[in-house]
């Protein structure tokens, strides 16, 4: 093998991939604007709901309520007559109407259970489910220190310290943020090396390296260390300048101990983007064949749900994936400031899957070059 040769050809990928100038805005994109989207665009907290009250009681009890709901959780509730709101409803101006039927409050005081109505527009599901429930909370307290005439904690018979871990404040932005960079790293890994051998087939350059003095281990090689530099520092702006920087994200852990975490993925990705770009005739099959592998690398591998509620079937099966490695090597030093004594294990894995994978990719590049 000659280094020099796997240099050249490194280069000229770069080269190419600069002139191509929609993967560029597709790199750009995954390590800056889709990072900070999609940790703050869509919040599992409740957030400035919108929220209409009918108070047809207009008595103290019901103005207590009313003004129980204000920010950051809601928008200030604007009071609409019983005519107004299925109207408002209909055109989306309210996610939730709350409807105080007459005589509420003398109805609490006399000991009797009113019902109070709550419409909710089940269309904004990040809001609905959880913004119903501390809407039922709000009026049950609201009506209870009304009852017993002075605010009080109730008594428990079990006290519960709860410490929160990690994320202190119970931040969705800091779990986001972090699983959308390991969501572009395994993305982007398999995007950009397929798609350099895609763009080989497809404009004719494959037959040229056929003829050249380089061997198939030096164009896999040269494909792989060339695509993964621009994986390698488009992953360490995400993590130093978005998720540190723009979004505040406390990292616990070592930032070089992730990134060497980062190379060993890359490497393991890299090989199988390479070896689905051999079986791909082109772009169009490589995206099919990308969906139907990199859908169940990101939805099983612990991502976004716990590996622990899968099927067990499932859990051993994914450790076959570089995914599962990763994903637990990035949250254990990310997360909770895991040392190399920790996640030793996630590395030594990778390094196998990473072989294995580059060794299958080198064969059938051989093949394919035949």
């Amino acid at each position: 093998m000659n280094l020099k040769n796997v240099w050249n050809l490194g280069v000229k990928e770069l080269r190419g991939l600069w002139r191509d100038w929609i993967m560029l805005a597709l790199i750009v994109y995954s390590f800056s604007l889709s990072i900070y989207t999609s940790s703050t665009a869509m919040p599992e907290a409740l957030n400035k709901a919108a929220i209409a009250i009918v108070d047809e009681d207009q008595s103290h009890l019901s103005s207590r309520i009313a003004l129980a709901f204000y920010p950051p959780w809601f928008l200030e509730p604007r009071m609409i007559t019983t005519n107004e709101m299925d109207n408002r409803m209909d055109a989306g101006l309210d996610t939730f109407a709350l409807n105080i039927p007459p005589d509420f409050e003398r109805d609490v005081l006399a000991g009797r259970t009113p019902a109070i109505q709550l419409n909710v527009d089940a269309t904004r599901m990040s809001q609905a489910f959880t913004g119903s429930g501390y809407i039922q909370q709000i009026v049950s307290g609201e009506v209870s220190e009304y009852v017993a005439g002075h605010r009080a904690e109730t008594a428990l018979p079990v006290g519960l310290a709860l410490r929160a871990r990690y994320n202190p404040s119970l931040d969705p932005a800091w779990f986001g943020a972090i699983n959308s960079v390991i969501e572009s790293i395994t993305m982007l890994s398999l995007v950009l090396t397929g798609a350099a051998l895609i763009r080989e087939k497809e404009h004719g350059t494959v037959e040229h390296l056929l003829v050249m003095p380089v061997t198939a281990a030096e164009i896999v090689l040269s494909k792989i260390w060339s695509m993964g530099l621009v994986v390698l520092l488009g992953s360490s702006f995400a993590l130093i300048v978005v998720v540190q920087g723009l979004l505040e994200v406390p990292v616990q852990g070592s930032v070089p101990l992730f990134l060497i975490g980062v190379v060993l993925m890359v490497f393991a990705m890299t090989a199988l983007g390479i070896f689905m770009a051999t079986v791909a005739g082109s772009m169009p099959q490589f995206a099919l064949l990308m969906m139907l592998v990199l859908l169940p690398l990101q939805v099983l591998s612990g991502g976004m749900t716990p590996r622990e509620s899968m099927p067990d079937f499932i859990q051993t099966i994914m450790l076959a994936a570089p995914n599962t490695h990763f994903i637990t090597l990035s949250q254990g030093v990310l997360f909770r400031g895991a040392g190399l004594e920790t996640v030793w294990p996630q590395l030594f894995a990778l390094v196998v899957i990473g072989s294995v994978l580059f060794w299958l990719a080198l064969r059938r590049f051989r093949e394919f070059m035949k």
